[in-house]
């Protein structure tokens, strides 16, 4: 169970460019997030109740003393001295240390369902901070390349062929993309501390992210059934499997108990006479049950124990359907992103074949530089989607990994 759980930790690089720093980063916040070492911690004293469990009852020993002596044909009785032992009825201990066992094997799965969500969020925040980089890169390509129509548009001032007007809306409209890239620049930095909290390290360390994801042409091959494999499904089983050990527990416990004991009591001579045995001390072996006669406390654990199997197969039947929709949504929404990338990038090739015709117009001397600010917007727009899209695809593909891998 426990290499079903690990083989799904290490998931979300999907392009080859930059699996290994993704994983390296989810390593990381693994090794540093404190809520992952509290889950372990508690797994720790799971496993460590294995050992308080495995014990008998405490040893009783007495000590009594005659204030009057009562005499007996061998002499007085001075003292008493008696120890006890209560032995629980065969098989109990290792009941006790199978349920236990099974309490921490739940905590174990809490580990791995904390990992895999701090992953899947790890990984998504990855994204985010490659799209805002990404679409700086693109703002950057952007604004140089107004300037370069600025140059041109002042050749033209110059020759007559263009107005001051072009000019200005040009720059209008470089200095909108500039506010555009440090806002932009804004939310890197917010996004860029959240990410290094989920890493528990300075907020100020610099992430380095890929400057270009690419869609892959097919997606990888994945098997919904898996879903049934996944953590948070396993953790009910798990939960099932302990309320059985737990019905275990109970009937051995309503069994009777056995002790096992000895009397001694020391006894003074008879001075007065002599026979045989006289002054004997009292040696006395005592075996002793304990019977649940009154054992309605037992037939009550046994129901409570049904209704909470039955509790746990709702809830499991439950959280499956909940994942089986949120599954099918990712699968739709990555879908749908691989649709729109495609559009976008054949929406972009053709406003760059636009742009190469106002540029084989400016040669013949005639250009409009309201039809290129006008390229120039449905560049940006058509990129910046491009970019929207690879971050949605694999934002969508992390989830469906958290889900089924």
């Amino acid at each position: 169970m426990r290499y079903i759980i690990l083989i799904g930790l290490v998931f979300f690089a999907l392009a080859e460019t930059k699996a290994q720093e993704l994983a390296s980063y989810i390593q990381e916040a693994e090794n540093n997030n404190p809520e992952i070492q509290a889950f372990e911690l508690r797994y720790n004293i799971a496993e460590e109740k294995v050992n308080e469990v495995n014990t008998l009852p405490n040893t009783e020993v007495s000590v009594g003393y005659f204030v009057s002596e009562p005499e007996t044909r061998t002499g007085a009785q001075r003292a008493r001295f008696s120890v006890k032992q209560m032995l629980p009825w065969f098989g109990t201990i290792t009941a006790r240390e199978n349920y236990a066992s099974s309490m921490a094997e739940t905590q174990y799965v809490e580990i791995a369902i904390v990992k895999r969500k701090l992953a899947l969020s790890v990984s998504q925040s990855y994204y985010k901070l490659y799209a805002i980089r990404a679409k700086q890169l693109v703002l950057d390509k952007n604004i140089a390349l107004l300037e370069t129509y600025e140059r041109l548009a002042l050749t033209s001032v110059e020759v007559g062929k263009a107005s001051a007007v072009d000019v200005l809306r040009l720059q209008i409209r470089q200095n909108e993309l500039v506010q555009q890239k440090e806002v932009l620049e804004q939310d890197y930095q917010a996004e860029q501390v959240a990410f290094n909290n989920l890493l528990n390290r300075n907020e100020e360390t610099i992430v380095v992210v890929v400057e270009e994801m690419m869609i892959p042409d097919q997606d990888i091959s994945l098997l919904a059934d898996n879903l049934r494999l996944n953590p948070e499904l396993i953790k009910y089983d798990k939960l099932y499997e302990s309320i059985e050990e737990a019905e275990l527990l109970n009937q051995k416990e309503s069994a009777p108990n056995i002790g096992f004991g000895l009397d001694y009591v020391p006894v003074s001579e008879r001075p007065d006479m002599n026979f045989t045995d006289n002054g004997k001390d009292i040696v006395m072996p005592m075996v002793s049950i304990s019977i649940p006669i009154f054992n309605n406390k037992y037939k009550s654990v046994t129901k409570q124990n049904e209704l909470k199997q039955l509790e746990i197969k709702s809830q499991k039947e439950d959280r499956l359907n909940k994942l089986e929709t949120l599954l099918a949504q990712a699968q739709y929404d990555r879908n749908t992103t691989r649709i729109k990338f495609n559009v976008q990038t054949d929406n972009l090739k053709q406003a760059n074949d636009a742009e190469g015709i106002l540029i084989k117009n400016y040669e013949t001397g005639t250009i409009d530089f309201n039809d290129v600010l006008d390229i120039q917007e449905l560049q940006l727009k058509f990129q910046i989607n491009l970019i929207e899209s690879t971050k949605g695809y694999y934002v969508k593909s992390a989830l469906i990994n958290y889900l089924i891998n």
